[in-house]
């Protein structure tokens, strides 16, 4: 059976950190596929397409990394990719108690389904999306934190 995992996420936009997670699951997993959630109730700040297309510019390399979009439960997209595992990183304490609260829920609600959780490089645990997006809203430099092969001022 091929072992294929979820990385789910809004990716609003994507981290460094992310690619650290995504690049370290390409080599334990047949397939990542980096999934996109879209959340009618949550604005994003960069449209679907922006960043579909820089997590496909990220992982070019990778040939067994794909980016998919969903709606509805994770739990409902892994089943229908024939994933039994998902795939998140942990910065700090705070990610894995919420974490766990996840991890416990999707298991109630698809028991096949394993949560893997991989501690984020040290370099990249202060890296965060929310923190990225005020910083780039006040027109600062943001590169640094973002994937280089991405340009998101473009």
């Amino acid at each position: 059976m091929k072992k294929i995992a979820v990385f789910p996420g809004s990716f609003d936009p994507i981290t460094r950190g992310h690619e650290n997670i995504v690049r370290r699951g390409a080599v334990l997993f047949d397939e990542v596929i980096v999934a996109i959630g879209i959340n009618s109730t949550k604005q994003s700040m960069f449209s679907l397409e922006k960043r579909k297309a820089w997590i496909e510019q990220t992982f070019q390399d990778l040939p067994n990394v794909r980016v998919e979009t969903y709606e509805g439960l994770t739990v409902d997209f892994c089943e229908n990719n024939n994933a039994h595992f998902l795939l998140r990183g942990l910065r700090n304490g705070g990610d894995f108690e919420y974490e766990r609260t996840i991890a416990h829920m999707n298991k109630a609600l698809m028991p096949s389904l394993e949560t893997v959780l991989v501690f984020t490089d040290p370099e990249f645990a202060s890296v965060h999306s929310t923190v990225i997006r005020e910083i780039f809203k006040n027109k600062g430099d943001v590169s640094q934190f973002v994937p280089k092969q991405i340009d998101i001022h473009a």
